[in-house]
């Protein structure tokens, strides 16, 4: 038996790491809720696309944010995006905002909405199902850091290129796995010098190298990990135990 999650397991790492999709399987795995961070601040930047702000103006971008409604679904079967009320679940996937949402989500007051915009959405979600897992690039350095597990994933720079432009296929959007290198590169290196909570792991993560494992053998690291920390429920004679 998988077991049912109990409490909150942060899972961070760069683009191509397979983040959104363990992260997703293992929270339908486990019973519990599911945040992809990384959504919200895609749909914020799709919101400064459309009002023809340029990413780069921290003050227009910060003003804009605080008059935008930007809304996540926490169920792993059926995430949803929403931007002042209106799906955009395949409109914030696009090239154009991979382009600017390393801009858009480098201004301070801009992760300030929207972490606390997360912490709301994690306590909710801790305590009406009991478990949530949260994906993004600063969960356990910033947004979630008292989480009792939390993960670094990785993988090499020409998997995660793969990864991509599998993805993007997929999806029908036009992608070369040389374009996806020189994209997720461009991202690693906004991201983990931003001012603002940059990416990186945090002091106790462990880190994990999804580069050579299949999504099964990250999902069963991943819920070893969440048994091995506690807090994972198992049914034992009708009663739920919490192995410790």
């Amino acid at each position: 038996m998988a077991g049912a999650l109990r409490g909150v397991v942060a899972l961070d790492g760069p683009s191509g790491t397979g983040k959104t999709t363990v992260a997703r399987t293992l929270a339908a795995t486990l019973g519990a809720e599911y945040l992809d961070t990384g959504a919200m601040y895609r749909v914020l930047t799709l919101a400064v696309l459309r009002a023809g702000i340029d990413p780069e103006d921290a003050e227009a971008v910060a003003s804009l944010a605080r008059r935008t409604e930007v809304g996540v679904g926490t169920s792993p079967h059926t995430p949803t995006a929403s931007l002042d009320g209106a799906d955009v679940g395949e409109r914030i996937r696009t090239e154009e905002v991979n382009g600017a949402v390393s801009a858009v989500s480098a201004v301070p007051e801009v992760r300030g909405l929207l972490v606390a915009h997360q912490r709301r959405i994690i306590a909710e979600a801790v305590a009406t199902t009991g478990g949530i897992v949260v994906d993004g690039r600063d969960i356990g350095t910033v947004v979630a850091p008292e989480a009792p597990l939390k993960v670094f994933l990785t993988a090499s720079a020409d998997v995660r290129a793969r990864r991509r432009s599998a993805q993007d296929s997929a999806a029908g959007r036009a992608s070369t796995p040389s374009d996806a290198k020189a994209s997720v590169e461009r991202r690693d290196q906004l991201d983990s010098t931003r001012a603002t909570s940059p990416l990186r792991p945090a002091e106790d993560a462990v880190s994990l190298d999804t580069s050579e494992l299949t999504v099964e053998q990250v999902i069963e690291a991943l819920r070893a990990l969440a048994d091995r920390h506690g807090i994972l429920t198992h049914a034992s004679g009708g009663i739920a135990e919490t192995r410790r």
